[in-house]
């Protein structure tokens, strides 16, 4: 597709994985992308951003970059303070988050958890957009909690609020990542959304990018923005290949690889630590590495670099699975691999640290 066409490429916030560090280096090794969507926020009742979360919302640390910041939270006078804080940082946007299907963050209502209560997500909407805030208000939402046919009267909802766009990740809170995204679901509706559109869900090629590009290209608003995230922590290079640049060459991935050991060794004070942040990058750029049929292999690598508890014999694991080989498009049935391995492995690794660790490693929470 012609650049001249294609809406905005934006990145998904993913917990522990787009921080600031890895926004920086993504943006140095492979081109900005359009944007950056920040890991949520969750404001408390006290009007003040912790220091933890300034780390991310300082705007000196996202510099170069459009960076957007997200709110979770179903307290409407929570998120008005944030908004307002936010706007006096520099902040022209704000997404407000109700498209996260994690069970610690849904089970408080928030979150995709938000859309089984439609009525009190109504009044908040009402609160925060006749609140007269200094700062322009996106949403993020899945179609629903339990069952597609929530997703109208949702809609009928967001119609009735000045949002700035409305990006659909076309699944079920229950669906979690599982199976097919359901595009039916937002065609259905496509016609009674007047906000522009920006979609998310199951891009893992530019082929992908290209049909929902096309697919949605006639919605009433527009269509805004293609925001992807799994894809593009297996391959760093998607939005470049988009736009008619070059596949990741090995050599960047490499040192693409190292800025970030150094850069997280920095931030956290300790090469071990660093090395588990790592791992979380692996699980997905191991899909660089195979093609479609590879995954037992793929999957007795991943197991191979989890386990590694010493920073040498992460290396060595890392080194071997990298060395030699070339890099053919990233396969969609390794990615889904590489998204159990995330799903299920990663909990298991962050259970086992202390909490002090396990604070350090989750600079902010998931999106």
């Amino acid at each position: 597709m012609p650049l001249s066409t294609l809406p905005e490429l934006t990145v998904a916030p993913m917990e522990g994985l787009t921080t600031v560090v890895y926004r920086r280096l993504h943006a140095q090794f492979f081109g900005a992308a359009d944007r950056y969507y920040l890991p949520f926020v969750t404001p408390t009742r006290e009007p003040k951003f912790t220091d933890r979360q300034m780390r991310e919302l300082a705007p000196q640390v996202n510099e170069g970059i459009c960076a957007i910041p997200q709110l979770l939270t179903r307290n409407a006078d929570d998120f008005i303070w944030a908004a307002k804080a936010l706007a006096d940082l520099g902040y022209k946007e704000v997404n407000l988050n109700l498209g996260c299907p994690a069970g610690t963050v849904t089970a408080k209502g928030k979150g995709s958890g938000f859309l089984q209560y439609p009525t009190e997500l109504h009044a908040f909407l009402s609160r925060i957009f006749e609140a007269d805030l200094p700062i322009a208000v996106s949403l993020k939402t899945r179609v629903g909690y339990r069952s597609p046919d929530e997703f109208e009267n949702l809609v009928d909802i967001y119609a009735r609020f000045p949002m700035t766009r409305l990006i659909v990740h076309p699944r079920l809170k229950t669906d979690l990542y599982r199976g097919d995204v359901r595009l039916e679901v937002l065609d259905k509706v496509l016609s009674s959304l007047p906000m522009p559109l920006g979609y998310n869900g199951d891009l893992i090629t530019p082929r992908d990018i290209e049909k929902v590009s096309l697919r949605y290209s006639g919605a009433p608003g527009g269509l805004a923005e293609i925001m992807v995230g799994r894809a593009l922590m297996a391959d760093p290079a998607l939005f470049r290949k988009s736009k008619g640049g070059n596949a990741a060459s090995l050599s960047e991935i490499l040192s693409f690889h190292e800025a970030l050991f150094e850069a997280y060794t920095t931030l956290f004070e300790s090469q071990k630590n660093a090395m588990m942040r790592m791992k979380e990058y692996w699980f997905f750029q191991l899909c660089l590495f195979g093609e479609d049929g590879d995954e037992a292999r793929l999957q007795k690598a991943a197991s191979k670099i989890f386990r590694c508890k010493q920073i040498p014999d992460f290396e060595a694991a890392s080194r071997s699975e990298r060395g030699g080989r070339r890099l053919p498009t990233a396969p969609r049935r390794s990615l889904r691999l590489a998204q159990t391995a995330l799903n299920f492995v990663i909990p298991a690794q962050r259970s086992r640290q202390p909490n002090r660790v396990r604070a350090r490693l989750q600079t902010v929470p998931a999106a």
